[in-house]
């Protein structure tokens, strides 16, 4: 099929390189000129693993195509997919979706043919229904479809994800096109046996946000949980291990730690609770505000941590942070717990030194004020304590004895608890997580 997809960010660089990937003819629209004249050379402005590979293979195959005229998308194919950002209202909680609607207005009264637009931005419940009606004004004589098919994508393995995800679903409006289309483009995944979830737009619009609340609140309670073992001297992952075993609970995202970060769960959960408050149920999204209470405490948590560490007080002291992504396999910075201690310890005093196999050059544009090392052991010259702070396998993979030789104090604060504590003590080093 001829496909459309409407912002090359994050979301839609991907969606657009795995349905060329699946057979389809691919065009791709993006209105930001220097983010277009890079995806057109095969490049891609962030980092996933395989995907400027994806990118490249199918931008030479002529397969995939960019462009920013909304005329030559609006005559180009047979389904339009939309996946521009939803970020925060500015000062608010709630979702921005202007991008979202922009497209709207700027394709529908182009369009010359029925067309179905298929949502892949995460959006408020009940903005698949406010489309409909905003595409039914705009549109000359023709039938515009609107229908939401969230994406579930993980930094790090989003090519995996689109290409072989765990479910697919569908909300769309009862005697549409929607569903026979979508299953004509996603036809070699389903032939996989991939779950297809067929239901209305509202309930697609709510299994995305409810699924990214739910892990955010399975991360703020094992943590929650990590601060009274504190209080006992009890071993949290060992509580998280058992309680894994039960089928009901499952062991993923019971990693106690730094917390969550990103551009999907903060924001994702914010945004519910003020839909939800829009909405009349705020009582029912109360908890949330706890979920992100206790994910943010987290950070102070760590920063006071590396005050006792050096003696009750930051000042002066030389801090190496290792990692400033939000989580490995990602050069993604938007609310990163790791840079926010890092700025956070960085205010009481402390000389700080960064360090990310990936995410650098985001973290300078971010915090400019922070000093950057190009590997670990040059970060922790000199320092008094180490934070990791990124999982990266290339911080779980150091060398202890190695790295003790270039440090004023051999002391390591293991954030995401991911480190061979027995390890590290026997090399020498005072251990905290």
């Amino acid at each position: 099929m001829r496909l459309t997809v409407f912002g090359l960010g994050y979301l839609g660089a991907t969606h657009a390189a795995c349905m060329a990937e699946l057979g389809h003819e691919v065009l791709g629209v993006e209105v930001d000129p220097d983010k277009l004249t890079k995806l057109r050379q095969g490049q891609v402005p962030f980092y996933e693993p395989g995907l400027p590979e994806l990118l490249g293979k199918h931008i030479d195959s002529g397969r995939l195509q960019v462009t920013d005229s909304y005329e030559t998308a609006a005559d180009w194919g047979d389904a339009f997919f939309i996946a521009v950002g939803t970020p925060p209202k500015k000062g608010e909680d709630s979702a921005d979706v202007s991008q979202v609607e922009a497209v709207i207005d700027n394709l529908v009264p182009l369009l010359t043919r029925d067309a179905i637009i298929l949502g892949k931005s995460t959006v408020p419940v009940g903005t698949a229904q406010d489309l409909f009606c905003r595409a039914k004004d705009l549109a000359n004589n023709i039938l515009v479809e609107i229908a939401w098919n969230p994406e579930f994508l993980r930094e790090g393995h989003a090519i995996k994800d689109t290409l072989h995800p765990d479910r697919l679903v569908l909300g769309r409006v009862s005697g549409g096109n929607a569903e026979m289309v979508t299953r004509e483009i996603y036809s070699s995944l389903l032939a996989e046996q991939t779950p297809f979830i067929v239901t209305d737009t509202a309930t697609a619009e709510l299994v995305k946000v409810s699924a990214n609340a739910f892990l955010a609140t399975k991360i703020s309670f094992i943590n929650a949980i990590a601060e009274v073992c504190s209080a006992v001297g009890a071993d949290v992952r060992a509580v998280a291990d058992a309680m894994g075993y039960d089928t009901r609970i499952g062991r993923q995202f019971l990693n106690a730690g730094l917390g969550f970060g990103g551009g999907c769960l903060p924001k994702d959960i914010r945004a519910f609770r003020a839909r939800a408050g829009e909405l009349g149920a705020s009582g029912a999204l109360a908890f949330l505000r706890e979920v992100d209470i206790i994910n943010m405490h987290r950070r102070t948590r760590i920063v006071d941590l590396a005050k006792t560490v050096c003696g009750g007080s930051l000042l002066g002291a030389h801090v190496a942070v290792l990692g400033a992504a939000f989580k490995p396999e990602s050069d993604d910075v938007r609310d990163s717990p790791a840079l926010n201690v890092a700025g956070q310890i960085q205010l009481q005093g402390a000389s700080v030194t960064v360090y990310d196999p990936q995410a650098i050059d985001n973290s300078r544009r971010l915090f400019p004020t922070l000093s950057y090392a190009d590997s670990a052991m040059s970060a922790c010259h000199r320092a008094d304590v180490v934070l990791v702070l990124t999982e990266w396998a290339e911080f779980v993979g150091l060398d202890p004895h190695a790295l003790g030789k270039v440090t004023s104090r051999r002391a390591v604060i293991d954030g995401r608890m991911c480190l061979e504590s027995v390890k590290w003590k026997e090399a020498g080093w005072e251990y905290w997580s």
